[in-house]
């Protein structure tokens, strides 16, 4: 919409008739535009939809503007009419038309209703404009109905379509969920599906009933229509839609790898039994061939764990992915835990035979030195070593007494062959909890 020219002296002809033709061209311009506004398809939805909120607020003071623009406009109408009437009296006006196409194009010539459809009392039961008045009127009245109107059309344009596909999606990830057991009241997941969907009924409704709730307009801009849909609480909907997707996927993947994880759960709990059964007969060993020594009790077999893989294997066989998914992850950290008990198990019971094994290899050592040296026979030595290899050899063997002996052969030893003397070895004790 334009603007017409400021107040002025008497109008020549000349000025008259390009006033005439600039106003005609401006009738014209707005004509088209309350046309288009008349014909805009966020208007007509507007019109017949059920309206809730701001928007309801909002779009009645609009309709009462939109009223008013072509009463307004018809006024306009009229002045131009009238003026161009008084143009055509004759071919060169007088000077009494051309002041009174002056006043008529220029002063406060057109008289409308006072707040006629909403526009607001005075008080008086008219209003006078001037036509530029008049202009300027509209082009506010049409610039707030007309950014109403984007804004709505926007809002329904966007989001209705939007919240129609994620729910689309949603009811294909029902199916799938309800396929792999995972349900309302039985699995978070399921419970997560019925709140996305009461929530996206409930926005869609509300983004029908109340589009301008739905909107954020942009920072420093006039234009009509400026700015953005809210979609936050869609936003936040389709990420936990996604998060529910994920979860369904990993059931899925549970279905897909339930066997294999199964037999390889079997396996590692059957190594860790093994791995005790020896712990244990490790320990009737070293009781009876060690003596003087603290020997761990060896635990049975965890019967909860095998409890534990029956019941994945009954989830398994009802196809109750939901539950087995969880159950086998944590059987799965539970059988690592369990075979590394079992070794730390066996380990600690023969570490007294591992003692036992190394104070042999030494004593064995030295006297392989001996040898080569040529004192095998010599008398010390043949029994010292005599008395050490009774010692370790014998059952039960006394640790401590036959670390000694060994010492003594070695002290000996070293005293034949010149060379400095043995440092003080650690203990069997000593080596077993280094051992463990």
């Amino acid at each position: 919409m334009g603007v017409t020219d400021p107040a002025g002296p008497v109008m020549d002809r000349d000025e008259v008739d390009r006033a005439l033709a600039r106003l005609g061209a401006e009738h014209e311009a707005i004509e088209t535009s309350l046309l288009a506004l008349q014909d805009h398809a966020g208007r007509r939805l507007l019109e017949g939809a059920e309206l809730t909120g701001v928007t309801r607020e909002r779009w009645a003071a609009a309709e009462a503007s939109i009223t008013l623009l072509w009463a307004y406009f018809d006024a306009y109408s009229a002045a131009l009419r009238s003026a161009r009437e008084i143009r055509a009296r004759r071919r060169w006006s007088s000077r009494e038309d051309l002041a009174e196409l002056t006043e008529l194009l220029r002063g406060e010539s057109v008289t409308v209703p006072d707040g006629a459809g909403g526009g607001g009392h005075t008080g008086r039961l008219s209003e006078g404009f001037s036509l530029t008045a008049l202009v300027d009127r509209m082009n506010e009245l049409y610039a707030s109905s007309l950014d109403l109107v984007v804004t709505a059309d926007a809002v329904w344009s966007a989001l209705p379509a939007r919240i129609d596909l994620l729910a689309a999606e949603l009811q294909r990830t029902r199916k799938l969920a309800h396929s792999v057991g995972v349900r309302p009241g039985e699995h978070p997941a399921g419970d997560d599906l019925e709140r996305i969907t009461r929530t996206l009924t409930g926005l869609r409704e509300d983004v029908v009933s109340d589009p301008l709730a739905f909107w954020v307009p942009a920072e420093g801009s006039s234009a009509p229509g400026g700015g953005r849909p809210d979609t936050t609480v869609y936003d936040r909907e389709a990420r936990a839609l996604e998060d529910v997707r994920r979860e369904i996927d990993a059931v899925l993947t549970v279905r897909q790898d339930a066997e294999t994880r199964l037999i390889r759960l079997r396996d590692l709990l059957s190594r860790a039994d093994r791995t005790l059964a020896e712990a244990r007969t490790a320990r009737g060993e070293v009781l009876a061939k060690i003596a003087a020594t603290e020997v761990p009790v060896v635990s049975g077999p965890p019967t909860v764990l095998q409890e534990q893989l029956a019941t994945a294997a009954e989830y398994r066989r009802q196809a109750r992915w939901h539950r087995l998914s969880p159950l086998l992850e944590s059987l799965e950290q539970k059988a690592e835990d369990e075979l590394l008990r079992a070794r730390e198990s066996l380990t600690a019971v023969t570490a007294p035979l591992a003692v036992r094994a190394e104070l042999r290899g030494r004593l064995d050592a030295y006297r392989a030195k001996v040898a080569r040296h040529g004192l095998a026979e010599d008398p010390l030595l043949v029994e010292r070593y005599d008395a050490a290899r009774r010692m370790l050899w014998s059952a039960p063997c006394d640790l401590r007494v036959a670390e000694q002996a060994v010492l003594r052969y070695q002290q000996a030893a070293a005293e034949q062959l010149g060379t400095p003397g043995i440092p003080p070895q650690g203990g069997p004790e000593d080596r077993r909890s280094e051992s463990s």
